[in-house]
């Protein structure tokens, strides 16, 4: 075998030791972090939206379907609670899917020329979705103790 490919083979091996919940939970973090970020610009103290993020919600992110107040609502909530939910591993696939019908909305939208940074998020969601949140979350140890108990007596 010529030298790059013992080189190529080597770096392969390497890189299947790296463990799914590793790459899961660096996928929650990383989405969670922008949705969270994007949150906060739309709050001040505890969960009390801005008044400029109804006039943004008025002006700018025209979502049709929705009245912008409601959306506003919707989006900054949804924003906070799947963050930390993603964060900590709980209802993961869940929350990714809600934030993927939140960034296909983005996209479709409000901003459609901001696919670069969309299809990135929507990447690390349906990574989430698709194969769950890996051995380092809520979800697992749930799921784990309720497959480990015995069926209830009929």
């Amino acid at each position: 075998m010529s030298t790059l490919m013992t080189w190529l083979e080597a770096g392969r091996r390497l890189a299947e030791r790296v463990p799914y919940s590793i790459v899961a939970l660096v996928a929650r973090l990383a989405v969670a972090s922008v949705f969270w970020r994007s949150a906060q610009t739309k709050v001040d103290g505890f969960l009390h939206i801005k008044d400029t993020t109804f006039f943004l919600f008025r002006e700018e992110y025209k979502v049709p379907f929705l009245p912008p107040d409601v959306a506003a609502y919707l989006a900054t909530y949804q924003e906070l609670a799947f963050s930390v939910l993603l964060v900590v591993g709980l209802a993961s696939r869940l929350s990714a899917l809600g934030l993927m019908l939140m960034v296909a909305v983005i996209q479709i939208f409000v901003y459609p020329e901001g696919w670069p940074d969309h299809i990135l998020w929507f990447a690390l969601l349906l990574l989430i979705f698709a194969r769950g949140p890996g051995a380092i979350s809520l979800d697992h140890l749930l799921w784990s103790r309720a497959r480990s108990e015995p069926a209830p007596a009929r």
